[in-house]
């Protein structure tokens, strides 16, 4: 998978077991910007050019599916010129991108609330969505404008419109019926920039899936950065709630 012109010298790492789903808050845009007397525009387009090394290399690896938050619905609030530009850099990132990402088998998917998005960025949106469809090499989801509790909320609702029971409303229904339906739980979340939480991103799907923070900023997530996840990953050992026997001995 060849996004770059200068595709990573770095030979990939052994990686006995490989997430089919990861899924990444990219966190510390601003601060890295802070940290280098820069704006926090400058900080956000730092973190824009990173994307297509991150891809491509969690494409060599193998992973099927790259799911990047890239903006929340709690996000809006933040000062206009910042959003403005975080906007412009999204929408450039389509319009310069797309079409490296088609050829190397890549399918955009959108994950969010597509009304609440400007219209011209939305128009790229969809228009990157139905170009890259019937792509099957790996799928990457851009969480634009996305909300976890509001997936859950509008999943429910959605229930409800087509009659459902109370009865019918269990958790495989639920996970039907959100953004990600079509799409396994993530198996591994990484946030960068140094906080330890989820921001409301993926708050349903991501229930039993590992952790992995660290304190490198978004702009500097790179190569090393990604394969350190995924080795750190395959040495976990998954139990999804289960005590799993050893020599007739519960852990």
């Amino acid at each position: 998978m060849v996004l770059t012109a200068q595709p990573s010298p770095i030979p990939l790492p052994r990686v006995r077991t490989l997430p089919r789903h990861v899924a990444v808050i990219m966190d510390g845009n601003g601060r890295w910007a802070e940290s280098r007397s820069l704006s926090r525009q400058e900080g956000h387009r730092a973190g824009a050019e990173n994307l297509r090394t991150v891809i491509e290399r969690f494409g060599e690896h193998g992973v099927e599916i790259l799911t990047l938050f890239a903006f929340s619905t709690e996000n809006w609030g933040r000062p206009r010129a910042e959003v403005e530009a975080i906007m412009r850099l999204a929408t450039r990132f389509i319009d310069r991108d797309l079409e490296a990402l088609h050829d190397a088998g890549i399918r955009l998917q959108h994950l969010g609330d597509i009304d609440g998005v400007p219209s011209g960025l939305a128009k790229r949106i969809r228009k990157a969505v139905e170009r890259t469809r019937d792509n099957t090499r790996m799928t990457v989801n851009l969480a634009f404008n996305y909300g976890g509790r509001a997936d859950i909320v509008a999943a429910v609702r959605a229930l409800i419109a087509e009659g459902a029971t109370a009865e019918e409303i269990t958790e495989e229904s639920i996970s039907a019926h959100l953004t990600t339906g079509a799409l396994p739980d993530p198996d591994l979340l990484i946030r960068t920039g140094g906080e330890r939480r989820i921001s409301n991103f993926l708050v349903w799907q991501a229930a039993y899936c590992e952790y992995h923070f660290t304190a490198t900023a978004w702009p500097d997530f790179g190569v090393p950065e990604v394969d350190a996840a995924l080795v750190e990953f395959s040495r976990r050992r998954r139990r999804f709630g289960l005590v799993p026997e050893d020599n007739g001995a519960a852990e």
